[in-house]
């Protein structure tokens, strides 16, 4: 489940990969949907999805496999 703060600010759950913190979701689907949309609503490039290797959840990625 998703944290929404009360200013009603949609924040996202996030883990730490190497340096940086990415968006983690709870499933594949989940993830895959997230970037199907930001591929619609906001002309990202193509993603791919990843299984992080620090937890059990999934992240997106702009590198092609």
């Amino acid at each position: 489940m998703r944290k929404q703060i009360r200013t009603g600010i949609y924040e996202p759950k996030r883990c730490w990969v190497g340096e940086t913190q990415k968006i983690s979701y709870d499933t594949r689907e989940e993830a895959e949907v997230a970037a199907k949309v930001a591929a619609y609503d906001h002309g990202a490039p193509a993603l791919s999805v990843y299984k992080c290797e620090y937890g059990d959840h999934w992240h997106l990625s702009s590198k092609t496999n």
